[in-house]
């Protein structure tokens, strides 16, 4: 098949990114613009949203660097930041578009880590749909599951924007509804504090027993919105409180929800990142719940969570308040790695060139892999990671294919990093993608949706239908977010001002 030749997709099972030919990256060839560079809102009602452009990986030469190093996310707030803006009938900016966080939205059946380590390693490869001269590989880390009963006690601090730009029902309603699921599910052991800032910081409820839920309960109903936005000193009264209930050994956790406006004494994402680096170094670490639309800051909000060695979603619904808050509140609260780096050395006699689709802004100097003082990031228990790279391979090499290296810290401060090896051999990948796993064939899906929405180079000759046709083959019936990801497709594709395939 000629490189720039598609598939009909109708009839295969999956879907993923190819290598050098013009329709079939995952991504790109070159790096876009800057870290530094925001993206211009486009489209909608999104004006005065702030999304950061932090470029598309190129393909690298094995030869020149075989190693990829990255720090693990799992967030998942750039997936359903998309979901909400095509639901409101729109295209996302490119930018606001995270490969990474559309992959790892989705769940996937990864055996569970053996013994007592903290997590396992997954591996899967097969030729891609689009390029057969193109091997996706991928590698998906699943941390251990911790019971209700086995988690740590929780003492949470919500810290909640009640300015004036959170007067609406997306907004600061549907945080008192998201934080009542949280309460509810909170047990004996527990404490919860509650902190505003609008204008001026205030204390609403200080560390209170879970015993007492009624009185959370009724704090929270009592929150009203109006003012300025003092994130930065807002910032600094929730860490005092978490400060006054922290304790060894528990779950020790700032929740900030907000739309990451900040317009009243310090602005800035360094800024206010700068304050909270200190408190993840003695173990108070931070969940950034991000809400609304039309001023809203996802750089803000990314930037806390990574700073604050937490994690950072976008609830856009009950639904997925219950998602992240009830059904995975032990993922999103407890922490079982952290500071987890990812290196995959790739063998040059097997690999000519590789190339990691997403985590752009997760990127670690392959020198500072060993280096324990550089900041990585956290897994949850049973959080998921999945990472997929398109390979062009060394024609009829075989043997080992690469080795996967993960270095972390057990919680808490002070803790050793420790290290492990997974090697992967081409005896690994199939004879086909239709023969990969479902994990595979979904999350390579995602990822091309991806792909598409942020206009990587490439993409323009794989049209929105073909990838709902790809996803629709990759269905898995027990999860139904993979119908979602089919219809947000297709959505996409009419957006877009694509016609339908014929037969549908």
């Amino acid at each position: 098949m000629a490189e720039n030749e598609l598939p009909d997709v109708a009839d295969e099972a999956g879907g993923a990114g190819g290598a050098s030919g013009p329709a079939t990256h995952l991504a790109a060839q070159d790096k876009a613009p800057s870290k530094d560079e925001l993206s211009e809102p486009i489209g909608g009602d999104i004006t005065g949203e702030s999304y950061r452009d932090y470029g598309i990986n190129a393909f690298v030469e094995t030869r020149s660097d075989p190693l990829s190093t990255f720090a693990v996310d799992v967030d998942t707030a750039s997936y359903t930041v998309t979901r909400r803006m095509l639901t409101d009938g729109y295209l996302p900016p490119p930018a606001a578009v995270r490969v990474e966080e559309f992959v790892n939205y989705f769940p996937y059946q990864y055996a569970p880590p053996a013994g007592g380590d903290p997590f396992g390693v997954d591996f899967d490869a097969a030729p891609s749909p689009w390029d057969e001269g193109t091997t996706l590989l991928r590698i998906g880390v699943q941390g251990k599951k911790v019971s209700f009963e086995e988690r740590k006690p929780v003492h949470l601090t919500f810290l909640i924007d009640v300015s004036g730009s959170m007067r609406s029902a997306d907004k600061l309603d549907l945080i008192k509804h998201s934080l009542t699921m949280l309460t509810e599910e909170l047990d004996d052991g527990d404490t919860v504090a509650i902190a505003t800032y609008a204008g001026a910081e205030k204390v609403v409820l200080e560390p209170t027993s879970i015993g007492r839920r009624d009185v959370i309960l009724r704090a929270l109903k009592g929150l009203s919105s109006g003012g300025s936005t003092a994130m930065g000193s807002g910032m600094d009264l929730a860490y005092r409180l978490a400060e006054a209930s922290y304790a060894p050994g528990s779950v020790n956790r700032v929740v900030v929800c907000s739309d990451g406006d900040a317009n009243v004494g310090a602005t800035s994402p360094e800024v206010i990142s700068e304050r909270v680096r200190g408190y993840a170094d003695r173990g108070i670490t931070m969940t950034t719940l991000g809400f609304g639309n039309g001023n809203y800051s996802d750089v803000m909000m990314e930037r806390l969570a990574n700073d604050g060695d937490g994690n950072y979603f976008y609830i856009d619904s009950e639904r997925e308040a219950r998602r992240v808050l009830v059904d995975q509140l032990t993922s999103t609260l407890e922490v079982i790695a952290r500071d987890v780096k990812l290196q995959i050395a790739f063998e040059p006699r097997t690999v000519e060139r590789y190339r990691l689709g997403g985590y752009e802004n997760r990127d670690v100097a392959d020198d500072d892999f060993r280096n324990d003082r550089v900041d990585a990031g956290e897994i949850g228990a049973g959080h998921q990671v999945t990472a997929l790279y398109e390979l062009r391979l060394v024609p009829g090499a075989s043997g080992k294919l690469a080795e996967v290296r993960v270095r972390n810290k057990a919680p808490g401060p002070d803790s050793p990093a420790v290290e492990r090896t997974f090697p992967v051999s081409t005896s690994a990948i199939r004879g086909a993608f239709a023969e990969a796993t479902s994990a595979t064939r979904i999350a390579a899906s995602a990822a091309y949706f991806a792909d598409k929405l942020r206009a990587a180079p490439g993409m323009e000759e794989i049209s929105f239908s073909q990838l709902a046709q790809l996803a629709r083959s990759a269905r898995r019936i027990e999860y139904p977010q993979d119908e979602e990801l089919v219809s947000l497709i297709e959505r996409a594709g009419v957006l877009a001002g694509e016609r339908p395939l014929a037969g549908r």
